[in-house]
């Protein structure tokens, strides 16, 4: 496990480490509490966080409460709260302010092993809830609301003058798959167009056969390579039935990110470039420039 330790103290950092480092964790030691919280930020495998009650600038408590926050956003994250001044007061301010343990600095061995593995069971069960509460259960890929929430994050990324390109596509016909072949068959070709996006960019399935992809620091031009790839793909593919293996194909729309728009413009003009597709004959890639739609056939 990744573990971020702050204290003042330099030889109560030593100690800590010594303790955790020959366990197999990961260690990461700082003085400044305003720096271990960037760090924290950039760096989402940190899964545990110690921090003294006595560090500056930001207060022990004010760390808690910061860190606190980030794990809200689905991220795992343990936070013990460390102090000489074990009391009551001190117990419930730390606890109040975001911290899932409370232990004597400096720790003894034993003790913090167990919080260790406490807190490895509690950030393992977070996982859990997290990927339960974004995933598609059928495909694995983020669903809709995660994938909304992945695409804002990624514009606020990319601000004013960032480049961000999203992906929209859905599979031709489906509805005449399942009605030829049955469901099973349906969902097989929903499983293997989403393993054929998920390791293209950010990949969610936004519902039925309707699928995105957002592709962060990439320019129209790429979106355009990656979606063409996707059609040829998506076109080899062959799911078996009992009446044959069934053939696929998929109709794509794009848009890039410009400045000033807001996520929501941004998916709506890759929805009506798919719209497009879908209406101009399918099996297209169409891609959104501003408010112009531009054919392209791949």
């Amino acid at each position: 496990m990744h573990i971020v330790i702050v204290d003042s103290s330099r030889v109560v950092l030593r100690i800590v480490a010594g303790m955790l480092e020959p366990r197999g964790h990961v260690v990461t030691q700082f003085t400044d509490s305003g720096e271990a919280l960037t760090y924290i930020t950039d760096n989402p495998k940190v899964r545990a966080l110690i921090t003294s009650l006595e560090v500056r600038p930001l207060s022990g408590l004010e760390l808690c409460w910061s860190a606190r926050l980030l794990s809200e956003s689905s991220r795992p994250l343990s936070i013990i709260a460390m102090s000489s001044a074990r009391n009551a007061r001190n117990l419930a301010e730390a606890l109040d302010s975001g911290a899932d343990d409370f232990i004597d600095k400096p720790p003894g061995a034993e003790e913090l092993q167990a919080r260790m593995r406490a807190a490895e069971r509690l950030t393992t069960l977070q996982s859990d809830l997290i990927r339960l509460a974004e995933t598609d259960s059928l495909t694995g890929l983020l669903n809709r609301r995660a994938f909304l929430q992945r695409t804002r994050e990624a514009a606020q990324k990319a601000g004013s003058f960032g480049h961000l390109c999203a992906i929209i596509l859905d599979i031709d016909h489906f509805k005449r798959i399942n009605d030829e072949h049955g469901h099973d068959v349906g969902d097989a070709a929903i499983k293997a167009v989403a393993g054929l996006i998920e390791a293209e960019g950010v990949a969610g399935r936004l519902g039925g056969e309707e699928f995105a992809v957002m592709l962060p620091g990439q320019r129209l031009a790429e979106a355009e390579a990656v979606a063409s790839r996707l059609r040829i793909k998506t076109s080899d593919l062959r799911i078996r039935s009992t009446k044959g293996p069934v053939r696929l194909t998929s109709s794509f729309g794009i848009s890039e990110w410009s400045e000033g728009e807001t996520v929501e413009g941004l998916l709506k003009r890759a929805d009506i470039a798919l719209y497009e597709a879908k209406t101009t004959g399918r099996n297209r890639v169409v891609s959104a420039m501003s408010d112009l739609v531009l054919t392209r056939t791949a």
